[in-house]
This record gives C-alpha cells, sequence and structure tokens, in this order.
C-alpha cells in the first residue's frame, strides 16, 4: 500500500514508535527511525527492518530537544528519498510531580520533547508534502490529550498541546490533500510500563495482577493494555486512502477511558 513512500518515525527505537516504522514498513514504506539507545542494538533494528521488509531503512540520532537537529533531520530524509510522505511525532516523555514540586527543567524537556518537537518536525516537512500534493502527519498524542490526571502538568499540558496544533495544522492543509491528525492511546503495553511494575507492587504491597488492574489500569474500563501492535495498524490504516476524509481528528484507542 505504501510502495514508494517515506516515512520517518520520531521516537522509534523502542515501543510504539518502532511498532509504527515496522508497520509502515511491512506496507513497503522506507522508514527513518530517531531515538535514544544503544548504538549496536540500534543497528540491529534498522538491518531487521530493512531484511524482513525489504525496504530502505535508516537511523537518524537527531535531538528532539534542538529545533535545528530536528529541522536537519527532515532535510537528510528528503535528500535521500525524495521527500518525507508520512511524518510520525511520536517522541515523548514523562515526569510525575506536583506541580509545586515540578523541577523547571523536567517541565521545559517535556513540553520541548511531547510538543515543540512535532511543531518543528511537521513545518520541515509540510513543504515537501504540498509540493507532491500528498502527506501524512500522525501525531502519538494520549488520552491524556483530552482528559487530565493530577501529577502530570507538564505532560497533559503538552498532549492537549498536541491536541490543538493537530486540529489547526489540518485546517491549514484541509484542500492539499494532507491529513494530520493525532493518536490518543491509552495505556500501551511497552517496556517502560512494564519496567514500573516491580517497583509499586513493592511500595503497594500488591501483586502483579493488582498493579496492573487497580493502579494502570484503573481508569481504562476493559482493564487490558492497548498494544503497541494495534497503535501500529491504526496508524498504517490513517496513511490508507480509506482515511483520505478524516483529518484534524484525535482518534481515541484507550479501552474506554474517556467515554465516561
Amino acid at each position: 500500500m505504501l510502495k514508494s513512500k517515506t516515512a520517518l518515525v520520531t521516537g522509534s527505537t523502542s515501543g510504539i514508535g518502532l511498532a509504527i516504522a515496522k508497520a509502515l514498513a511491512a506496507q513497503g514504506a522506507n522508514v527513518v527511525i530517531n531515538g535514544l539507545g544503544d548504538k549496536d542494538e540500534i543497528e540491529g533494528i534498522r538491518a531487521e527492518i530493512e531484511t524482513e521488509h525489504g525496504v530502505v531503512a535508516t537511523y537518524d540520532g537527531a535531538d528532539m530537544l534542538k529545533p535545528a537537529d530536528i529541522a536537519r533531520m527532515v532535510r537528510d530524509a528528503a535528500e535521500r528519498f525524495g521527500a518525507v510522505d508520512i511524518l510520525v511525532n511520536n517522541a515523548g516523555i514523562q515526569h510525575v510531580a506536583a506541580v509545586d514540586e515540578f523541577p523547571d527543567d523536567k517541565w521545559d524537556q517535556i513540553i520541548a520533547i511531547n510538543l515543540s518537537a512535532a511543531f518543528h518536525a511537521t513545518k520541515a516537512a509540510l513543504p515537501g508534502m504540498k509540493k507532491k500534493g500528498w502527506g501524512r502527519v500522525i501525531n502519538t498524542a494520549s488520552a491524556h490529550a483530552l482528559v487530565a490526571s493530577p501529577y502530570k502538568s507538564a505532560y497533559v499540558a503538552a498532549k492537549h498541546g498536541i491536541a490543538g496544533f493537530t486540529k489547526s495544522c489540518a485546517l491549514e492543509v484541509a484542500q492539499q490533500k494532507i491529513t494530520v491528525n493525532a493518536i490518543c492511546p491509552g495505556y500501551v503495553w511497552t517496556p517502560l510500563v512494564e519496567r514500573q511494575i516491580p517497583d509499586t507492587m513493592k511500595a503497594r504491597g500488591m501483586t502483579e495482577d493488582e498493579v496492573k488492574r487497580d493502579v494502570l489500569l484503573a481508569a481504562q474500563p476493559t482493564k487490558e493494555f492497548v498494544t503497541p501492535e494495534q497503535v501500529a495498524a491504526f496508524a498504517v490504516f490513517l496513511c490508507s486512502d480509506a482515511a483520505a476524509q478524516i483529518t484534524g481528528a484525535l482518534l481515541s484507542m484507550d479501552g474506554g477511558w474517556t467515554a465516561a
């Protein structure tokens, strides 16, 4: 479906981003992955994508805190592949603390990586999409783009910002065959989430199942995690012709969290 297209996925060396990169590659798209991690492990991921799907996969270590780095990454991808047809703004970080105890540097980092980086990447990619008359921008938002939780002020603010940015950007390019949407997952089962469980079990005196059900999934009526592969499949659908009239949408994928 996406043969001859090129996708750039930020924050894609693990978790949701990696699942999206693999799913787009499975549909024939060349992919640029980006993110942190061990150099050899990242090279293994890159090579695996190429071997398994018969596409070209490259890695760019652009720092999502640096606008110039982000613009350069998009420019390099466009120069190598001709254009960035699909941009997935997925990079994100989290920190939990009360507002009056929230470290200033953590606030600045979360806003920069979770919100401003999406602006800088989209700004750099849109001219090429406009020139080709086709493009897909997919922002990984969160249920926290629609509702709030305590002690996550920076994250919630950034994700609410992504919601507004998605809508505004979509309206600007609505007549240019470019769609801009945000996927809003609830808790997704990733290594990052999995690593939180032992400490929570110890701190709260709970079993693993109790932590999953009563802490992590307390807000999700299905009491089931979203999987990275489910988010990735949704992203692939948004790149299809069938989704051409879906734009400016905040698409919940949260086990019913935001239905209440």
